[in-house]
């Protein structure tokens, strides 16, 4: 091979019109190409010089191209490199991409499909020269269960292989997501999320893949389509779990194939798209129960990621509690309170069966009700949490008839507040009542106690 500057590839494969192909595919794109025959010949290639880019086909005289994927993946895990097989063989790419593949086509080997994989994985080496983190930073925390999903969307982002998120709801599985889209090379293409539990099974099939006008009744215009929507970037299907069977098999076949076919339309539309997927659900037990099919399983399922609930990480109760608070703060244009220490002591005592999202939807409330620069113990209104570990306090009881009047008005605030979204200051306005009026009459509802050394 003759130095010359500029990027290198390596391809691998054993049929001439295949490597010729490449060869002037990749020529045309700015590089200059080695092209060898067998598994020895590239792994001499890789040992003696450096590229920027591998192709390697599966089925090798000599043995398989996993075994150059695994290689690289050892020895120059910042080499991307994409594997080629027949179509028949596709559960061998799954294998490639497990092993650290970064993608793979299918034969015959569509030219802009391998175009779109080429700009990708030159994008990679500007992601490596600028070390672009982008959303990984918005993933709080220093526990060792928060380090080590960073590390690992780190490495994931690299990579165009499915990604499998599991986890307890509110445990930020989207986050995840969205972190593994911007640290990649597609993260300035579209990010598109979609809850299927939530979208009519009816509609599901036109939601995702389109439909155009006139298909069905009601279809008065074209629609695009989430498919096409992310085309390019990354289509984020949370409970997955909850897709009906009969939709799970046109999905199977949009990731095997990479086409989608719109409702109503008479031909297949190319796709390309980062897929990541996640569910509170146990699919195992589905696939046993017979409501997920296995196949579909073992195509989304080619990376799992697992993310810790927050009774596994109270250490980081504190950072993310300051990064909500904030945030909360910004969206209202106010500044950022304070949490009083006994607050924030009883904060990490707390299990939060609902995650961050339900930590987040507390200092909401606290926020909009708080009074001053900090938030108090009382702000966060413990007394409604039953394995609650507050702080102690004198208490002073009131009379079975002022506890009655406290409760009703009680009642009527909180549903007052609720109807305001939880806005404050909006709330206050509709009552005809002061800001502090109202937070402090929510404050002294306590079931019948006043907290006299809350502080």
């Amino acid at each position: 091979m003759n130095e010359k500057t500029g990027a290198w590839a390596l391809v691998l494969d054993d049929e001439q019109t295949i490597t010729e192909l490449l060869d002037i595919t990749l020529s045309e794109m700015g590089f200059h190409v080695l092209c060898t025959h067998s598994l020895r010949e590239a792994q001499g290639a890789l040992n003696n010089h450096s590229f920027h880019l591998c192709l390697t086909d599966l089925r090798l005289p000599d043995g398989s191209g996993l075994e150059l994927v695994r290689h690289i993946h050892r020895h120059v895990p910042q080499l991307p490199v994409a594997v080629i097989t027949a179509y028949s063989s596709t559960e061998g790419a799954v294998e490639a991409m497990q092993a650290g593949a970064f993608d793979f086509m299918t034969k015959p080997i569509e030219l802009p499909r391998l175009r779109r994989l080429v700009e990708q994985a030159k994008a990679l080496a500007t992601l490596e020269s600028e070390g672009v983190g982008h959303g990984i930073e918005r993933l709080v925390g220093n526990s060792p269960g928060m380090r080590d999903l960073r590390q690992q969307i780190h490495l994931l982002a690299r990579s165009n292989a499915p990604v499998f998120l599991s986890g307890e709801s509110g445990t930020g599985k989207e986050l995840s997501a969205r972190a593994i889209h911007d640290a990649g090379p597609r993260r300035d293409k579209p990010f598109v999320a979609v809850n299927c539990a939530a979208i009519p099974e009816g509609l599901l099939e036109s939601e995702l893949f389109g439909s155009e006008k006139g298909a069905f009744t009601g279809a008065s215009q074209k629609r695009q389509g989430l498919f096409l929507a992310a085309d390019g970037g990354t289509l984020f299907l949370d409970e997955i779990g909850d897709v009906p069977m009969a939709m799970q098999v046109k999905l199977l076949r949009a990731l095997q194939e990479r086409r989608i076919r719109p409702i109503g339309a008479s031909a297949e539309i190319p796709i390309d798209i980062r897929l990541i997927t996640a569910t509170h659900r146990n699919l195992q037990e589905l696939i046993s129960a017979g409501e997920f099919r296995a196949d579909l399983y073992y195509r989304i399922h080619v990376v799992p990621l697992q993310i810790p609930p927050l009774r596994q990480r109270s250490g980081d109760v504190p950072l993310l509690a300051g990064a909500l608070l904030h945030k909360i703060a910004q969206r209202q244009g106010k500044a950022t309170p304070k949490l009083q220490p006994t607050a924030l002591n009883w904060l990490t005592q707390q299990p939060f069966p609902g995650n961050v999202r339900e930590l987040e939807n507390l200092l909401e409330r606290a926020f909009a009700l708080h009074i001053g620069p900090e938030i108090m113990l009382h702000d966060l209104r413990p007394e409604e949490f039953p394995d609650a570990q507050a702080a102690p306090a004198t208490a002073v009881g009131l009379s079975p008839l002022a506890q009655r009047l406290r409760d009703a008005e009680q009642r009527f605030l909180l549903s007052q507040l609720t109807a305001a979204q939880n806005h404050a200051e909006a709330c206050a306005q509709n009552l005809g009542i002061s800001q502090r009026s109202l937070s402090m009459r929510m404050q002294l509802g306590k079931k019948g106690t006043v907290y006299a050394n809350d502080t």
